[in-house]
C-alpha cells in the first residue's frame, strides 16, 4: 500500500487557471478538467517555444500564473514554426493525431486570446510565422500585393 505521505503535494490551481480551464474544458468539449490542463500545458508550451520578446512578455502578464509559467518556461526556437508545423510539432510530441492536436490548440488559443484581448493577438500573429490565426480563430489574412 502507497502512504500518502510519500505522494508528491499537489498544489491546489489558482482560481484564475481553474477559469481558463473551465473555458477550454467547455470549448474543447473536454470529458474532464484534467484533459483540458493537458491541452493546456501542451500548447502553451508549444506556444512558448515560439514567442519571444514584447509579446512573450506581455502574453505571460495577461495569463493566470500556472499558464504563464507553462508558457515562460519554455526556450524559445531559433527557428519559428508555421501554424501547421507547430499542430504537427506537437502531435509528434504526443503521439496524438493531427485533428485531436488541432482542436486542443484551437480549444486552448480559444482561451488565451479571451484573456489577453484582441490587441495582444494581433500583436502576437504579426510575430509569428503563417497559419496561426486559424488557431486564434481569426481569418488568415494575406498581405496587399
Amino acid at each position: 500500500m502507497i502512504s500518502d505521505r510519500h505522494a508528491p503535494h499537489q498544489q491546489p490551481y489558482g482560481t484564475a487557471y481553474e477559469h481558463m480551464l473551465e473555458k477550454i474544458r467547455y470549448d474543447g468539449a473536454y470529458p474532464t478538467r484534467e484533459r483540458a490542463d493537458e491541452a493546456a500545458r501542451l500548447v502553451l508550451a508549444g506556444l512558448g517555444r515560439q514567442l519571444t520578446g514584447e509579446e512573450r512578455v506581455d502574453l505571460a502578464a495577461s495569463l493566470p500564473l500556472e499558464a504563464a509559467r507553462v508558457l515562460t518556461a519554455q526556450i524559445p526556437a531559433l527557428q519559428p514554426l508555421t501554424g501547421w508545423a507547430f499542430v504537427k510539432d506537437l502531435a509528434t510530441r504526443t503521439g496524438a493525431s493531427l485533428a485531436t492536436t488541432r482542436w486542443d490548440a484551437g480549444s486552448v488559443f480559444a482561451a488565451v486570446a479571451a484573456y489577453a484581448g484582441p490587441d495582444l493577438i494581433t500583436r502576437i500573429l504579426h510575430q509569428l510565422p503563417t497559419g496561426y490565426a486559424l488557431l486564434f480563430g481569426r481569418a488568415e489574412l494575406a498581405p496587399a500585393a
